[in-house]
């Protein structure tokens, strides 16, 4: 079997991977909410998805769509706000099947240094609807998360953490961390509403029981590089991704093989 642990996050302004889940910093598309709040909606078609490097659907098509609550920005003594997501995906298990992957997301965002420094302190449930390890066990699992980014104009540079008391499949506790940067290319602008970026990031996940997760060993690596087009209204990203697992950990597969993925996103 093979598995992760988490997906990335801040698929609507970063787009860090096929499967990102939108953040709630809600863009001005959105739609009036309850509570002073607002909604959006995001749709992506993707080649694969793809979660901390590995395939989640044995590098077969993704259709993802998510819903994002975003409640009202609280100005003393620094912006806050209160943000909420469910979204959804197709998967394709090893030795387990095909199914879907939904997330709960939910917690509190913020802006300090003029809304340079931006930080999110919140929790993710990943649920499995119909779907056990082959002992049995409840693929389902939650997570803590906390991520930090700074706006140096030229740059943004970001840093995120997951902890998981008991992660997929019983696996036990897991830390998924990640560095990431995007960088705006504005010498390829050509209007605006076309203009591109370039982005990287690098993580490592480790599982205090690998083999329930269907991993060989308790940590490994994974990097991803890209470019974002955005394209009237549409975020194409195209992009790298690789891990240090070798083939006979992987099953002989190319799932967590080095490959080029690209994925279609509209916010709505």
């Amino acid at each position: 079997m093979i598995r992760t642990l988490t997906a990335t996050l801040v698929g609507a302004s970063l787009a860090l991977c096929a499967s990102a889940a939108a953040s709630a910093d809600l863009p001005a598309t959105g739609w009036p909410a309850p509570f002073g709040g607002s909604f959006s909606a995001n749709f992506t078609v993707a080649t694969e998805y793809t979660q901390s490097g590995i395939s989640q659907t044995q590098l077969t098509p993704a259709v993802q769509a998510g819903l994002d609550y975003r409640g009202p920005t609280l100005e003393a003594p620094v912006p806050l706000w209160l943000y909420a997501s469910l979204w959804g995906s197709n998967i394709d298990f090893p030795g387990i099947g095909s199914g879907a992957e939904i997330q709960v997301l939910g917690g509190l965002k913020g802006r300090l240094l003029d809304r340079k420094l931006s930080f999110d302190i919140g929790y993710v449930e990943h649920v499995y609807p119909g779907l056990l390890d082959v002992t049995g066990a409840s693929l389902d699992y939650g997570e803590i998360s906390l991520s930090l980014g700074y706006n140096f104009g030229f740059a943004t540079l970001g840093a995120r953490v997951r902890y998981s008391g008991n992660g997929i499949a019983d696996s036990g506790v897991s830390w998924n961390r990640r560095l990431l940067a995007a960088v705006p290319l504005p010498f390829l602008k050509v209007n605006d509403r076309i203009s591109f970026e370039a982005y990287g990031s690098v993580g490592n996940v480790w599982i205090e029981k690998p083999l329930a997760a269907g991993i060989p060993s308790p940590d490994y690596w994974y990097w991803q590089f890209g470019i974002i087009t955005h394209l009237y209204g549409i975020d194409l990203n195209l992009a790298y991704t690789d891990t240090n697992i070798e083939p006979a950990g992987c099953q002989y597969t190319r799932y967590c093989s080095a490959r080029v993925f690209a994925a279609l996103t509209k916010v709505f």
